[in-house]
C-alpha cells in the first residue's frame, strides 16, 4: 500500500510538472499571448504572497505595508541596471542585493513595532508603506535619484550572459517568445521560494512563529525569544518581496511610485487570506485567482452586457471591481478560513464554532 501511495504521488508530481511546462504554450494557443503575460504576473504575486504569508500566516503579524518591500526591490534593480545612475549590473547580482536591502528595511519596520499587535500594528505598517511610496515619489530633489513621479525607464532586461529574456529564442526547434522565457524564469524562482517556505514552516523557527501567533505570552514563557523571532519574520518576508520587486522591474523595464500603492498591499493580503493563511498551497491558489479573476472580469464584463442588454451600460473597469468584490464576499461567507486553509487554521475555526454553539445553548437553557 505504501509503495502504491508513493507511486501515485510520483505520478501526480510528474503530471503537475508537465502541466506547468506546457501551460504558457497552451495558454498562448487558446487565449492569446496577453494571457501568458498575466501568468508571469501571477507568479510574481505568488512570490509576494508567500513572503507576506511568513509575516501574517506563520507569525500572525498583520502587515498592511508589505508593498514597500516590493518597491524597494524594484527600485534597487532599476537604479543598478539603468542609465539613471550609469550602472548596468547583471540581474543575478542585483537580486541578492535587492533581497538584502529589502530585508534591512524589514528590520527597520520590525524593530519599533515589536510590542504592537493587531490594529495598532496594521496602522503602523500601513503608514510605513505610504512613507516609502511618498519618499520614492519625492526623491528627485535636490539630487535626482528616483526621477520622482516620472519613474525610471530604460531598465536593463533580465539576462544571463548573452541570453536576454526580452528576446525571442529558438531552442530545439521551438520558438520561445519573451513572455514564455520570463514564465520559466519566474516559475523556477517561485518553486525555490515555495521550497524555502516549506522548510521554514516545519523548522524550529517556523514552529516558534506559530507559537507566537497562537499566544505570544505563552511562547515567551516557554523560552522563545519573541523579539528576535518576530524580527526574523519581518526580514524573511521582506527579502522575498525584494526578489519579486527586482524581477518586476526587469520584466517591465519601467518602475514608478504608482505601481506600489496601498491597493497593491491590500491585494497581496487578500491572496493570503482568501487562499488560506499559513498554507503554502492555499496562498498559491489565492495568488493565481486574484490575478486571473480581475482580468477575466475585465475582458468579460463588456461582452456580457452587450449580450444581455444589447449595449454596454457600466464601464468594464468599474464592473470588473464590482464583480471582483462580490466574488470575494461570497468566498469569505462560504469559506471563512480560505479556499485551502491549513489544518491548524481549520481546527481553530471548528473549535471556535463549537464554543460559540455551546454558548448559544447555555444562553437558551438559561432563558428556559
Amino acid at each position: 500500500m505504501r509503495k502504491n501511495i508513493k507511486y501515485n504521488q510520483i505520478l501526480i508530481v510528474l503530471a503537475l510538472a508537465a502541466l506547468l511546462l506546457a501551460l504558457p504554450f497552451v495558454t498562448d494557443e487558446l487565449l492569446g499571448r496577453g494571457w501568458v503575460r498575466i501568468l508571469d504576473f501571477a507568479l510574481l504575486f505568488i512570490m509576494l504572497a508567500l513572503g507576506l504569508n511568513i509575516v501574517v500566516g506563520y507569525a500572525g503579524l498583520l502587515d498592511l505595508g508589505y508593498v514597500a518591500f516590493f518597491a524597494v526591490g524594484a527600485y534597487t534593480y532599476a537604479l543598478l541596471a539603468s542609465p539613471q545612475l550609469g550602472l548596468h549590473l547583471p540581474f543575478w547580482i542585483i537580486l541578492p542585493i535587492g533581497a538584502l536591502i529589502a530585508g534591512l528595511f524589514g528590520a527597520l519596520l520590525g524593530t519599533p513595532t515589536l510590542k504592537l499587535r493587531g490594529d495598532y500594528l496594521a496602522i503602523v505598517t500601513l503608514g510605513f508603506g505610504e512613507i516609502i511610496r511618498i519618499f520614492l515619489n519625492n526623491l528627485n530633489a535636490p539630487v535626482n535619484i528616483t526621477n520622482g513621479a516620472q519613474g525610471i525607464s530604460q531598465i536593463d532586461a533580465l539576462s544571463i550572459g548573452d541570453f536576454y529574456f526580452s528576446r525571442s529564442h529558438e531552442i530545439f526547434g521551438i520558438n520561445f517568445h519573451s513572455v514564455h522565457q520570463h514564465y520559466y524564469l519566474f516559475l523556477a524562482l517561485t518553486l525555490l521560494v515555495i521550497f524555502v517556505s516549506s522548510r521554514l514552516q516545519y523548522s524550529r523557527i517556523g514552529r516558534a512563529w506559530m507559537a507566537i501567533r497562537e499566544d505570544e505570552v505563552a511562547a515567551a514563557a516557554m523560552g522563545i525569544n519573541t523579539r528576535n523571532i518576530k524580527l526574523l519574520a519581518f526580514v524573511m518576508g521582506a527579502s522575498f518581496g525584494g526578489v519579486a520587486g527586482g524581477l518586476f522591474a526587469g520584466f517591465q523595464g519601467f518602475v514608478s511610485p504608482e505601481s506600489f500603492s496601498l491597493m497593491e498591499s491590500i491585494m497581496i493580503l487578500c491572496m493570503v487570506v482568501l487562499g488560506g493563511m499559513g498554507n503554502i498551497g492555499g496562498v498559491v491558489l489565492g495568488g493565481v485567482l486574484l490575478v486571473i479573476l480581475p482580468e477575466a472580469f475585465r475582458n468579460g464584463a463588456g461582452p456580457l452586457q452587450q449580450w444581455l442588454l444589447g449595449k454596454v451600460i457600466i464601464d468594464p473597469e468599474s464592473m470588473r471591481m464590482l464583480m471582483f468584490g462580490v466574488a470575494l464576499i461570497l468566498v469569505m461567507l462560504w469559506r471563512p478560513a480560505g479556499l485551502w486553509p491549513s489544518n491548524v487554521r481549520r481546527r481553530e475555526l471548528e473549535a471556535d464554532d463549537g464554543v460559540a454553539h455551546q454558548e448559544q445553548e447555555s444562553v437558551y437553557d438559561a432563558k428556559r
